[in-house]
């Protein structure tokens, strides 16, 4: 066997390991994650407020949202009670626009809102620091905390915030616009992590009183604007126990 031969086969023998070793690693991120959007219909989700159905359609294995047929929320019903999970997809807005997901979303008897929920925020590249990957607070008759890209907040018992910059935060650059990007959202107990394209975005931690969090509930995806698009696909989900 030549020298060339003996080499080529090392190196294919390498590359073999090196995939084996990619596939595992993968099947390991994703172990206990179950896809939640069949790709092609809106199986297991629900148009809310009532009448906007139209706005939510699937094309080319994709829930395209648009704001010119109705504003509000995609919602998962297949459970409508969860606490503790991670949840993965990718988004991507066309154009401009303002989007996120609710998480442990419920109906505000105040009715300043449809829902109160945690929520996790995404917008077009440029629609500003205080959308795009941050955290926001829906949740009339509480504080309204900052937590923007690049912050870390904890909340005291006394409702009173700390924030501090995050190391290697989400900047500005890791947005790909106009196409897609990745999300990885986690929240367990009183932590919520938003990472998006790998990079941890955002994080909150609150410390209130148990009656005042929202402990389980809904998850939603958002349509925030009329005249604009946003695009989800490949949506996972993982409900800790």
């Amino acid at each position: 066997m030549s020298q060339r031969i003996i080499v080529c086969c090392i190196s294919l023998l390498a590359l073999t390991f090196l995939v084996s070793d990619t596939s595992a690693a993968e099947r390991k991120r994703e172990k206990g994650f179950v896809t939640v959007f069949d790709g092609k219909t809106l199986k297991g989700w629900e148009a809310t407020p009532k009448g906007t159905e139209a706005a939510w359609t699937v094309i080319n294995g994709a829930i395209v949202g648009t704001g010119d047929k109705g504003r509000g929320y995609l919602t998962y019903s297949d459970n409508k009670e969860v606490a503790d999970l991670e949840m993965k997809f990718s988004y991507r807005f066309p154009g401009n626009g303002n989007s996120g997901v609710s998480i442990r979303a419920v109906h505000d008897e105040t009715g300043k809102r449809d829902f109160k929920s945690y929520h996790a925020d995404i917008g077009h590249k440029g629609i500003g620091k205080n959308v795009m990957g941050a955290w926001d607070f829906h949740t009339p008759g509480r504080r309204e905390h900052r937590c923007f890209r690049g912050d870390r907040l904890v909340i005291a018992e006394n409702d009173e915030p700390t924030i501090t910059p995050i190391d290697g935060a989400l900047s500005f650059d890791d947005i790909r616009k106009g196409e897609w990007n990745d999300v990885h959202i986690i929240a367990i107990g009183n932590n919520f992590k938003l990472f998006i394209n790998g990079k941890l975005s955002s994080e909150f931690t609150e410390h209130l009183p148990v009656e005042k969090r929202l402990d389980k509930g809904m998850i939603q995806l958002q349509l925030h604007d009329p005249g604009m698009v946003v695009e989800f696909k490949n949506i996972r989900l993982k409900v800790l126990k």
